[in-house]
């Protein structure tokens, strides 16, 4: 009877709208497991209900991350997605997607394979845990090394640039690495190659190049750059793939030039599962979905079609880009040849900031980031929008009126008393206090390019 009492009752509430039922009654539970079940139809729309309140992702034009991809694929990551990746001798074809992968990512990388051979590589569930595996090759590489020499081996360093992601701040601190900044100068926002090699010592240290964003786009739209392991120094790679290799968020990729670069070491071999199984990552238990989108993204789109999205999102950048140079209140950060964002600040931000237009532009569904430069450029501030596949010309349209209805709005408000400084300076001063003309971006590079080649030419005799 008590059975009986209780499937009538739970009836009786499922004749009912979810929203005139007992459920939505209480507050939602936030700190302990409620006691009782409630209909799947009134869990979901409970969680439905709250949801609304997130962000649209396609409108994030903070994040590189995918966030549309073709409905067959969804499928197929809804087919997989009770496929747990390290079971691979129980899902064999499912590692196989994930060799063909990492050999189809080694070529397009330049890899010293042939056609046959198989590629050093894993997918990773990001390229945070892609660094954290090249980073930790390195250091072991590093360590054997000054042990055969019979040199102490505690203290690794790695040389970065300070716009560097976080993760590899991350990596330092956790594997007890050095971690060595080369700070930014206005004008130019990216490692500077001379400062850097001030910091290193000797001429066999190992490059590892964190192509997270570019990884897939470089190949597709400036092939005759030299930055892969086309560069003998190059040992690794690492590429997110749910950048602009195109998948939803949870899967990255790292590549190493030869399997000597990849200490055995570091690899385990497991075999509960049924069979021997190498294993290097810093998890375990993953999905399988996304390794098998990625498979299908290389599959579906081929060279052509990545070269024809990356060629879009170009231009969608330039659309944007003209739009904001045409309201004449903005100095464009970024740079033409790159992967396809915008940076901008504005020129003048004594009466609001670009934190401020972020603010606003929210109110039209736009979730752009204003944020400062890195240290020595701390003092600028801007904005930046991401282009991805989803972000259409229309968008890109839209998004510059958009722009240019907050800036009318904002003219018309009264003066603050204090606002963040966010203006790109003209000017610069000396130790002396004395205002210097800032040398432009192209005396920058040309400064550069002139050292290399002193320190080349003075470096030839002898080296092989």
């Amino acid at each position: 009877m008590v059975i009986t009492t209780t499937i009538a009752a739970d009836s009786n509430e499922l004749l009912h709208s979810t929203f005139a039922s007992r459920y939505v009654r209480t507050p939602v539970p936030r700190f302990k497991m409620p006691e009782r079940s409630m209909p799947k139809e009134a869990a979901c729309q409970m969680i439905n209900d709250e949801l609304m309140l997130d962000g649209n992702p396609r409108l994030n034009l903070a994040s590189f991350v995918t966030t549309w991809m073709e409905p067959e694929c969804n499928d197929l990551i809804m087919t997989s997605i009770n496929k747990n990746y390290v079971d691979m001798d129980e899902y064999p074809v499912t590692t196989e997607l994930q060799n063909r992968c990492v050999n189809m990512i080694a070529h397009l990388f330049h890899a010293p394979v042939g056609d046959d051979e198989t590629a050093i590589g894993v997918g990773t569930v990001g390229s945070s845990e892609a660094i954290m595996l090249a980073g930790l090759a390195f250091k072991r590489k590093w360590q054997n090394k000054r042990k055969a020499e019979g040199k102490t081996y505690d203290k690794p360093n790695i040389v970065t640039g300070a716009n560097v992601q976080v993760c590899w701040e991350k990596f330092a601190r956790y594997f007890e690495v050095e971690l060595k900044e080369v700070k930014l100068t206005e004008g130019y926002y990216v490692m500077d190659p001379v400062k850097a090699v001030e910091m290193e010592i000797g001429w066999d240290t190992p490059i590892h190049v964190d192509a997270a964003s570019g990884g897939f786009i470089a190949p597709f739209v400036y092939p005759d750059l030299v930055w892969d392991f086309r560069l003998p120094l190059v040992k690794s790679i690492n590429v997110s793939g749910h950048k602009y290799g195109l998948v939803y968020a949870g899967v990255g990729w790292v590549i190493w030039r030869t399997e000597e670069d990849l200490p055995e070491e570091l690899i385990f071999h497991i075999n509960y599962l049924g069979s021997d199984q190498p294993t290097f990552t810093l998890n375990f238990s993953k999905g399988s979905s996304q390794i098998i989108a990625q498979y299908y993204q290389f599959l579906r789109l081929g060279f052509e079609g990545y070269k024809r999205i990356i060629e879009n999102c170009m231009d969608n950048t330039r659309v944007l880009k003209e739009g904001l140079e045409k309201t004449g209140r903005f100095g464009i950060v970024s740079k033409d040849v790159g992967v396809p964002l915008v940076a901008f600040s504005l020129k003048d931000s004594s009466k609001y900031t670009v934190f401020d237009m972020s603010e606003s532009l929210r109110r039209f569904g736009w979730i752009i980031p204003a944020y400062t430069m890195p240290a020595d450029a701390k003092h600028i501030a801007v904005l930046r929008v991401v282009v991805r596949e989803d972000f259409s010309r229309s968008l890109a349209e839209r998004l510059s009126s958009n722009i240019e209805q907050v800036l009318e709005e904002m003219d018309s408000l009264p003066i603050r008393t204090s606002t963040k400084s966010a203006t790109v300076s003209g000017e610069l001063e000396n130790a002396e206090g004395k205002k210097v003309d800032k040398k432009t971006e192209r005396e920058i590079q040309e400064e550069i390019i002139q050292y290399w080649r002193r320190l080349v030419d003075g470096k030839r005799i002898g080296v092989c």
